[in-house]
C-alpha cells in the first residue's frame, strides 16, 4: 500500500472536499482519501500496482483542482 499527499491550492471549502473525495474514492486501487481544507492537501492511501499518482493528478485537473506538488 502506498501513501501520498497532494498539494491542491484551490481547496477552500467543504464543497471542494466533497468533489475531490467523490472523484478519487471510486478509483480502482484507492483505499482512502482525506482532504485537509486548511492545509489545502489531499492524502491518498492506494495500491500503487493498480493506480498511479499521475492518474490522481489527471482526475483532479479535470475537476479544476490542479495539483501543485506531490509529497
Amino acid at each position: 500500500m502506498a501513501h501520498t499527499t497532494l498539494s491542491v491550492p484551490d481547496i477552500s471549502c467543504e464543497h471542494c472536499e466533497r468533489t475531490i473525495t467523490e472523484t478519487l474514492s471510486p478509483v480502482d486501487g484507492v483505499k482512502s482519501v482525506k482532504v485537509d481544507i486548511p492545509a489545502k492537501a489531499v492524502t491518498v492511501d492506494y495500491d500503487d500496482a493498480t493506480v498511479s499518482v499521475e492518474r490522481f493528478k489527471e482526475l483532479l485537473k479535470e475537476e479544476d483542482y490542479p495539483v501543485a506538488e506531490v509529497s
